[in-house]
């Protein structure tokens, strides 16, 4: 087995995060391995505020990237707060396109291990298992990938296999 000596955790600031980023903390630590959070904002996202912006409203693309950073960049702070890890050895990489590839590129251009990350994103689906970008990230990843459950989740989804 490769050592694992840096992993990326990719946090879309969703309920799920706080225990995504302490989980990826934890193994981190465990192993000795370097962390870094990866977020990703949607060009999708981008894209329809300059839809709107062309309809003559006055949103503008670049603000609301600008926007989305500072509220990731406080809810980023929130778990960081919560979190016991060390603050001052965590890295934080915003970038904005397609989320499945931008984690693709950055899982390459940094040479990361292993990443971490939630099972589902925006969406809170009971029938859902897995999110779509988690999904893809499955099927495409070039590097393992760990698959985080909130205890919420995990209670769910024994509770299922179990009555089957």
């Amino acid at each position: 087995m490769k050592q694992i000596n840096k992993i990326m955790v990719a946090l879309g600031f969703t309920d799920y995060a706080q225990g995504t980023f302490d989980y990826a903390v934890s193994l981190a630590e465990s192993l000795g391995a370097e962390l870094f959070i990866a977020s990703i904002i949607n060009s999708k996202d981008v894209d329809a505020v300059a839809a709107i912006s062309s309809l003559g409203y006055e949103v503008n693309g670049e603000h609301y990237i600008q926007g989305i950073k500072e509220e990731r960049k406080k809810k980023l702070q929130e778990i960081l707060d919560k979190s016991p890890c060390t603050k001052e050895n965590i890295r934080v990489v915003f970038k904005t396109g397609h989320p499945i590839e931008e984690l693709l590129k950055l899982t390459l251009e940094e040479n990361v291990d292993l990443l971490v990350m939630g099972v589902k994103g925006r969406t809170d689906l009971k029938n859902i298992l897995v999110g779509s970008v988690a999904e893809k990230m499955f099927r495409k990843s070039p590097v393992p990938i760990l698959s985080y459950r909130d205890e919420k989740s995990s209670r769910r989804l024994r509770k299922r296999i179990a009555s089957e």
